[in-house]
């Protein structure tokens, strides 16, 4: 992996563009709705050969994020429908046929699954995952969860009957699911929170307890990532978070924000003086490749507010609904950038 002493090591938030033979991309971009609930149609191989192709498919993610010059890499999540979708509908007491229809985090109408008994695993659900991972790379290797008061947001409770306590169960299952992750060799644990941002009322009440319990024993490095959305499924972003400062009392060591394409205002990392920040520094919302010097300069504008100690230089988002080519480039554009402020910094 990186050496643990290298400043300002890149990452990936977790996505990378899925193959066209892999994944029909106008099914997954259908209504611009993130699949909560399965979602079979997406994919272009025969179940009997899907587990191979999806293997086939991180080697070539894994390979891409080396030759782009990430330190930090991760499968890609070229196995998943969406970035929660594979965990959450892997558990038991979750219905999965016979879908609810609530309002998404864009207004929209979207199925998601019913929460109808206790919340358990069956068995460890992205291990496999990260064996793999493990297996095909010296980097860093990161593995991503969806967060527990986001799985909350997605599914509709007829068993709990109350959102906090919903949110707990969930930390539960997560918290033991990042364990065998971390077993298994993930140095790196990230949670997906991006409702934390959409909900803020709620999450002031209970988001910070519910991720505390979901990473409480978990060793290693951790991260919550908050961001607004794709870009692809949400263009329009406001340039500040209403839920952040209060990430400063949760247990997880990083947190990652996005910031090049809302054109966050960087003074509120001041608020996280006790985090590492995992930086936005790549916009997916535009087709313009950043240079690497734009990369640098909004590496620069984050360590006005941030030791180099503490960034973490990363895309905004995950990468599953951009271009391969597009993603390859911008991340080519990130370690290099990466790169010249190293130096810099050096000099």
């Amino acid at each position: 992996m990186a050496d643990a002493k290298t400043l300002l090591p890149t990452t990936v938030v977790g996505s990378y563009p899925q193959p066209a033979w892999l994944v029909d991309q106008a099914v997954l971009r259908k209504n611009n709705v993130v699949p909560r609930v399965r979602l079979k149609e997406i994919w272009r191989v025969s179940e009997d050969a899907l587990e191979q192709a999806q293997d086939d498919a991180t080697l070539i993610a894994i390979r891409d994020m080396e030759r782009a010059g990430i330190d930090i890499i991760t499968d890609g999540e070229m196995r998943r429908e969406s970035y929660s979708n594979r965990f959450a509908l892997a558990l038991e007491g979750v219905d999965v046929d016979t879908p609810a229809m609530v309002t998404g985090r864009m207004g929209k109408p979207t199925p998601v699954p019913r929460v109808v008994g206790a919340l358990r695993r069956r068995h460890p659900v992205e291990v496999r995952d990260m064996h793999f991972l493990r297996a095909n790379t010296e980097r860093g290797a990161k593995i991503t969860l969806p967060g527990p008061f986001t799985l909350s947001m997605q599914a509709h409770d007829e068993h709990y009957k109350d959102e906090e306590a919903l949110a707990m169960a969930y930390a539960e299952v997560v918290n033991a699911e990042a364990k065998d992750l971390v077993a298994a060799g993930a140095d790196v644990i990230q949670l997906d929170e991006p409702w934390l941002q959409a909900r803020p009322e709620q999450a002031k009440r209970y988001g910070v307890k519910a991720i505390n319990r979901a990473l409480e024993g978990v060793p290693g490095t951790t991260v919550v990532h908050l961001c607004f959305g794709y870009a692809a499924v949400v263009s329009e972003k406001p340039s500040g978070y209403s839920f952040l400062p209060q990430l400063s009392d949760s247990l997880a060591g990083q947190i990652s924000i996005e910031a090049a394409q809302p054109k966050l205002d960087l003074g509120i990392l001041s608020e996280l003086s006790n985090k590492t920040i995992m930086l936005g520094v790549l916009d997916l919302g535009t087709e313009e490749v950043e240079t690497a010097e734009t990369v640098a300069q909004r590496i620069r504008a984050g360590l006005r507010h941030v030791s180099a100690e503490r960034l973490v230089p990363a895309p905004d988002c995950g990468m599953k609904y951009i271009p391969r080519s597009r993603a390859f480039a911008k991340l080519k554009a990130l370690a290099e950038g990466a790169a010249i402020v190293r130096r810099e910094l050096a000099g």
